[in-house]
């Protein structure tokens, strides 16, 4: 409550950005948690609250006759237009939301401070809902060709794996380590998905360095033990979901893609996902056409079709039913990565798994689905959704974004247990900061974050 100077302005405009409606009148608070305002028309209680860290960022206009104007543009895209009658008071808001907004730690965050009704021990079960252990053994997990394996145990060999994870059972703790040392930030070949109807499996990592001619032992011969444990493909698919000539870059740096000739028992595949910056820029055109304020069917279409963004999202259900593809009709397991792998990579691979499981349609499905591939295996949550000390995390909000789109389009359309606020909800909570879980990155995180309960 420090950084709150004015906790209430009264006769503050709430403007309609789309229409020409009257805007409405009614009394601005402050709390600690959010921005709220009340319509003040007589007999109606509308309310419209943002949570502080919703808030992606404020913007104060030049005083005008009418009053003066305050923009908070939040991070689920919606925009809030309101006029503060006194320059003060909007100035003082305006600040008092800069701060609270960007907050200096991340102790800070609304999840330190929602408490929902339940006691510690439901507090403590809560963090557990969703049981690796047990989704793998639902899998199929552990058998003959994978075993769970605990070599990560503290984080030793990769900080954003998480401590329990899937691997072919003949490889060694040698060739999992040399392996790891040739991976971009030490993330090796982990299991996903174990189609056990015909034992082929969905593994990702990050991007070899490589180079132009670097070579490691280690990896090839982790790549060749995944193959064995499928014995009815005789190859792997290894899937690149960047552009080639971004992987090619990437060689420049020491870094790149798997060389055949030195892996015989792999084909290689490049898929052409775009990159972080160029979907940022599809994202920016396309919030550009939600905004346009009446515009003709011809020229909404036009402007949609100039961002890109279907194309993206074509792109990504193409890597997906490829993978599916390839594991149910062909019986032939996919090793899937992109630079870091945790981007382009979790986004493939779940939506494979979706296609092929139909226990990742349902709403407990989803939820292991997010534990199993986004938050264990270290996507970065912490950037697509914190806002602290004042970098603006807009950057990876894409990945899930792309992820919830097509999510819908496989599963909402077709599924009546699932319903649009399923896929909503977790992405929103996770904005606003008001469950931890949601906003760390990595296993690593976890449980740093489980011990300060």
């Amino acid at each position: 409550m420090e950084h709150i100077s004015t906790p209430k302005v009264e006769n503050v405009k709430l403007l309609d950005r789309f229409t020409n409606k009257r805007p409405a009148n009614g009394s601005l608070y402050l709390t600690a948690t959010h921005l709220i305002y009340v319509d003040a028309a007589a007999g109606v209680r509308k309310e419209t609250w943002i949570a502080h860290h919703h808030i992606a960022s404020v913007e104060k206009l030049p005083i005008s006759t009418t009053g003066c104007p305050l923009i908070i543009h939040c991070k689920n895209f919606r925009v809030a237009h309101f006029v503060i009658p006194r320059e003060r008071d909007c100035h003082e808001v305006y600040t008092s939301l800069l701060k609270l907004s960007q907050p200096v730690k991340y102790e800070d965050l609304y999840a330190f401070f929602y408490y929902p009704k339940s006691d510690q021990d439901e507090r403590l079960m809560e963090w557990k809902l969703s049981d690796l252990k047990m989704e793998y053994m639902r899998m199929g997990i552990p058998n003959k060709h994978w075993v769970l394996s605990d070599i990560n145990k503290d984080f030793k060999v990769c900080s954003t794996y998480p401590t329990c994870l899937v691997v072919p059972k003949e490889a060694s703790e040698s060739t999992i380590i040399g392996s790891s040392k040739f991976r971009s930030r030490e993330r090796f070949p982990v299991l996903s998905y174990y189609y056990k109807d015909n034992n082929a499996v969905i593994c990702r990592c990050s991007q070899p360095l490589s180079g132009f001619s670097t070579r490691c032992e280690e990896d090839e011969k982790m790549l060749e033990i995944i193959s064995r444990a499928n014995p009815g493909s005789p190859f792997v698919y290894v899937v690149d979901t960047r552009p080639k000539l971004n992987a090619m870059a990437n060689r420049a740096a020491g870094k790149g893609y798997e060389n055949e000739d030195n892996y015989p028992n792999i084909h290689f595949q490049f898929i052409g996902i775009e990159n972080i910056h160029v979907m940022r820029g599809s994202l920016q055109k396309l919030l550009e056409v939600c905004e346009l304020k009446s515009p003709s069917m011809s020229n909404f279409l036009t402007v949609l079709e100039n961002s890109g963004w279907l194309r993206h999202i074509k792109a990504i259900m193409d890597a997906s039913v490829f993978l599916a593809k390839a594991v149910r009709d062909d019986n032939t397991s996919v090793l899937v990565h992109c630079s870091d792998g945790w981007d382009r990579t979790a986004q493939v691979c779940s939506l494979a798994s979706i296609l092929l499981d139909p226990f990742y349609r349902t709403i407990k499905g989803f939820m292991v689905l997010i534990e199993k591939e986004w938050i264990s295996l270290g996507h970065k949550f912490s950037q697509s959704f914190w806002n602290v000390s004042g970098i603006l995390p807009s950057s990876s909000l894409v990945p899930l974004s792309l992820v919830k789109n097509i999510y819908w389009k496989f599963t909402i359309m077709s599924s009546p247990a699932n319903s649009e606020t399923s896929l909503v909800t977790p992405k929103k909570n996770g904005k606003n900061s008001k469950f931890l879980k949601i906003l760390i990155h990595c296993g690593h995180f976890f449980y740093i974050g489980s011990r300060s309960l």
